[in-house]
């Protein structure tokens, strides 16, 4: 199979029922985007395909071919990081850290289709993703804080 991800045309020979993710970590290499709950719930596996957010655990891979994939590899780098992984950054969200590319990439959708939320959408988009320490205030406000660079830039 033949995906596009991170704006590179990758290869995977893989049954066409295997999970995204497992083609992404164990085919590809690509371990920033993690397995949570394998019932698409928890959402640490999210990524972006053809433009949307989507749970990678749940997406087979023959549904995902020849699509756009971003994973939180392809979302910036560390000398050049996206607005929402420098925000993220800044306003200290991570505690474990095991849910975060599965936030990050939830709220870079999120500020692409919504480029100025509000709390009330911050939360009803955001609580899809869960995070065992709790640090949904500071996921809120790096939201925030995200959205005004990706407008001041």
């Amino acid at each position: 199979m033949q995906f596009t991800v991170n704006g590179q045309t990758r290869e995977a020979e893989v049954e066409p029922d295997m999970p995204l993710l497992w083609v992404l970590r164990d085919e590809l290499g690509l371990t920033g985007t993690k397995y949570g709950c394998g019932v698409a719930q928890c959402g640490a596996c999210t990524v972006h395909v053809d433009g949307l957010a989507v749970r990678s655990c749940q997406l087979p891979a023959g549904a995902a071919e020849g699509a756009e994939i971003v994973t939180i590899e392809g979302l910036g780098t560390p000398d050049a990081p996206h607005a929402v992984q420098q925000a993220w950054i800044e306003a200290q969200v991570a505690q474990c850290g095991y849910c975060q590319s599965g936030q990050i990439m939830q709220a870079a959708w999120l500020l692409k289709s919504n480029p100025t939320p509000t709390d009330e959408e911050i939360d009803a988009v955001m609580s899809g993703n869960l995070c065992r320490c709790g640090t949904y205030p500071r996921i809120r406000a790096a939201v925030h804080a995200a959205a005004t660079k990706l407008r001041e830039a």
